[in-house]
This record gives structure tokens, sequence and C-alpha cells, in this order.
């Protein structure tokens, strides 16, 4: 599928008609007038508008032109928000619009708002109709809010399309088919080489009749040195999950094209470092898998041994996703990146303890940790960190193995999970597990149900963070 072109963006040209969205506050309402004129004002006062944030109304501009006033949250009550501008794309009428808001409020978060409100994904065969279209300069229309956009879009396209149409193979190819022209190396594995490289991997994907497999892409940003930090990505691709023999309800799996969307998040995230070109070299890893139930499928109590050596007995096989992370983080703490980060649709624990809207993060070092909870905080894109409590490393014991892939005791998923996957993680190397659920439930301005990334725009400004720094201590 195409990186979106974002048609809901419109490059200004001059004798352009264009209508005006004037973005107010509750207690500004003299800066009301001074914008919008005290006609318009009382028309919209007449129609129930107090700026409540989102709230948007119609009113009649100079020369019979419409124009707008669209309610915003009052300074400092609330997170910063770039979604509220989404609502703008759900609601005006079709045309070529500007928006202006206070100095306070970022022109980047406008865009962005704006464009992930536009997102829709359908495969009806009817045409859909004309939208509003956000007018902006030929430069804002390449840069980082646009691009942000697109990255985010992309990886909304790949959660939402159907498992039938989407499989290991398939979501390989897009990996391949949007790296590529932005000068990345991109291998794909598959069969033998599979088996031999990723076996805790093989073994999730043997009872498909679509065979899995492994992106392996490489990148080095063009004004990136030797010595420019490394980051090393992950994701979880599971593009259908039944659960395997120990098989879920039906209930269960009608969201289950979404246990890919740790690989789409990071895919996009990749996508977004290269497009912005940043001082940096990567590493991706997806491993593309689908858990299915064959009379080649993996068995409760079967036993493999993993890339590293360790051996692992299958307690569950509704738990694949920590296998099919674990070789492919071992892989990648063989490059000592500076930073190792992994990110899957991975438990329900974390749901529970978290809700659909906080990703659960884990991380071995304190000071990562806090980067990280810093860039969600400025970016209102919410990570919550939980603890790698060594206490619970004992439910993870097996009679016959290494490890158990699921705990003794039904407490604490989240956590064991991540303590699961810590076992493939070098004690040195700084990393960081995020647990996501990849979802919207319901439609909110700028997140349509659906697929999406939470976390996306801390992880990159954590990487845009580490720019230009040399090789960081990791202890």
């Amino acid at each position: 599928m195409p990186i979106h072109d974002l048609d809901c963006l419109s490059v200004a040209r001059r004798r352009k008609t264009l209508c005006t969205v004037y973005a107010v506050r509750a207690c500004e309402r003299e800066t009301w007038v001074a914008l919008a004129g005290e006609a318009a004002v009382s028309f919209a006062q007449s129609c129930g508008f107090v700026a409540r944030a989102g709230q948007l109304v119609l009113v009649p501009g100079p020369g019979g032109k419409v124009q707008a006033l669209f309610g915003l949250p009052e300074k400092k009550t609330t997170p910063r928000d770039p979604f509220i501008f989404g609502k703008l794309a759900q609601d005006l009428p079709a045309g070529d619009w500007t928006v202006q808001t206070p100095d306070d409020v970022a022109r980047d978060d406008v865009i962005l708002g704006f464009c992930l409100g536009a997102y829709r994904y359908s495969l009806k065969t009817e045409e859909q109709g004309e939208q509003p279209r956000l007018v902006v300069t030929a430069t804002e229309r390449k840069g980082l809010a646009a691009q942000m956009a697109r990255a985010i879009c992309f990886a909304r396209d790949l959660i939402n399309t159907p498992a039938n149409l989407l499989g290991p193979s398939e979501l390989a190819r897009e990996a391949k088919t949007a790296l590529r022209p932005l000068g990345a190396e991109v291998e794909v594995i598959k069969g033998t080489a599979l088996d031999e490289a990723y076996p805790l991997l093989a073994h999730v994907g043997n009872g498909s009749q679509r065979g899995p497999r492994v992106v392996v892409a490489r990148w080095h940003g063009t004004h990136a040195g030797k010595d420019a930090p490394l980051i090393s990505l992950v994701g979880k691709g599971v593009c259908f999950d039944s659960g395997g023999y120990d098989i879920k309800p039906s209930s269960g799996m009608l969201r289950m094209k979404k246990d890919m969307g740790g690989a789409a998040t990071v895919l996009a995230l990749a996508y977004l470092v290269m497009a912005q070109d940043l001082p940096v070299r990567l590493e991706l890893r997806l491993g593309c898998v689908e858990n299915s139930v064959s009379g080649h499928a993996m068995r409760p109590l079967d036993v493999i041994r993993s890339r590293s050596g360790l051996t692992v007995e299958i307690g569950n096989t509704d738990a694949e996703g920590r296998l099919v992370l674990s070789d492919l983080l071992h892989e990648a703490g063989e490059s000592a990146p500076d930073l190792l980060v992994d990110v899957a649709t991975l438990t329900g624990a974390a749901r529970v303890a978290l809700g659909p809207d906080l990703p659960a993060l884990f991380c071995n070092n304190d000071s990562t940790a806090m980067l990280f909870a810093e860039a969600a905080e400025h970016e209102a894109d919410p990570l919550w960190r939980l603890p790698l409590w060594q206490g619970y490393a004992g439910w993870l014991k097996s009679t016959v193995a290494d490890l158990n892939n699921i705990a003794s005791r039904p407490m604490a998923g989240a956590v064991t999970a991540a303590l699961f996957l810590e076992h493939f993680v070098k004690p040195d190397q700084r990393w960081v597990h995020i647990d996501s659920y990849a979802w919207n439930d319901s439609s909110r301005p700028g997140r349509p149900e659906g697929g999406d990334t939470p976390g996306i725009r801390a992880l990159f400004r954590v990487i845009h963070s580490l720019c230009g720094t040399n090789r960081t201590q990791k202890s």
C-alpha cells in the first residue's frame, strides 16, 4: 500500500478562495470579536457557541464567505492535544481552510491533528465525497508534522487491513517497499534460513500455510558518522493470532488482525526516521508470522532451543508474541546498539492494568526510562512505566527447560512477559519494551476507530534527542 499523499493538505496559491477557522478560548471573547467581528460572534453565541474545547460553529464572514469559530482548551488546564484539530477535518464543510490559532498553539499540532482526523480506511466501492482541506505552505507539506501523519496513517492502514489481505509475506513486502526508496538495505528471510536463525519464531509460524518471514533492515543517515548512535527497533508482526491449540474464544479473535500492530508501529517509526534523515544508524527487525491451528502447529509442552541457546517450554500456545520477539532481540543485541526498543501487542494484562490508551513501558535503565517519560509528556503521547520486578522471575521456571513461556501464576502477566523477554537481552544493553494495544475501540477526534500507533511520537522524540551524541553509556 502506498504512503499517504495527504490529500487533506492543500498548498496555498494566489487568488484561491479560502475560508478561515479562528481557534479561540472561552475566556477571551474580545479576541473572538477582533478576529471574526461582532456580528459573527453574536450569531455564534445565539447558536450556543461558548468555545468549549472542540466546539465548532460556522458563522457569516466578509463578502458572504463562510468562516468558523473553534474552541480550544483553556491554557494549562489540559495537556497539549494535537488530536483536537482532527475535529476540523471531520466537521468542516468541503473547501480550502486556513486555521488561525493563538501564539502558544504549535502549528505542527494543527497540521498533525487535521491530517489524522482526515484519515479513513475503507474497502467500499463507492467513492468518498469531497472533504475539507487545510491550506499549508510547500515547506509545511514536507515538514515533520506532515511526515509524522504519513507514517501514522501508513501504520494504521497496515493494522486495519484484513488478515486475508495482509499475511506474513505481504507485511514483509510492505516493509521492503516503504524503506528501500529511502536508502535502506532490506533483507527478507524465509524458509530453511529462517528456521535455523530464528527457531522460536519459526515454531510459532509452522502452523500456518502462510510461512513466516523476518525483515532485517539497516540504514545510515546521510550525516551519520561511524560513531552516530545505533538504534535498533524490533516489532511483533503476528498477522493473525488464533491462539493456536490454546485457541481463543471467537470474541477474542475479532480484533486479532491488529496483532501485528507492534511491527506496524516500528516500521512507521523507521520510515519517519529515514524520511527526516536523522543522523543516526538504524536497524529494524520485524517478525512476520501467523499463529494458526494445524497438524504442523506448535503444541503445549513442546520444548524449543532458541537462537540464544536457552530452551523454552511452551506452556501456552497463545503466548506466542514473546517467542516471536525473543530471537529477534537476541540477534539485535549482537550489534550492541545504543538503544534497543521493541513494540508488541503482547498481553491483555497490560490492558487490564492501563486500558487501551496507555502503552506499558518496561526498561532496564532508569535514566533511559526518564528520557522516555519526558518525551511522552512533551508530545502528549503517554507511556506508563511498569516494573521489571525480579521477584516474579521464578514464576517462569520449567521442570524440563530453561524457561516456560508463561508464568506459573495468573497474575502480573505484563510483567512476567517482559521478564521473559529480558532473558534474551544482554544485561548491559539499554532496552525498552513497549506493550501496546495499537487500536482505538471507538472514534474520537484524530483517532478514528481502528488501528493506531500510541507512543510513536514519543519514540521519535527520544531518537531525535540522541542525534549528534556519541555512543552513550549503557549502565
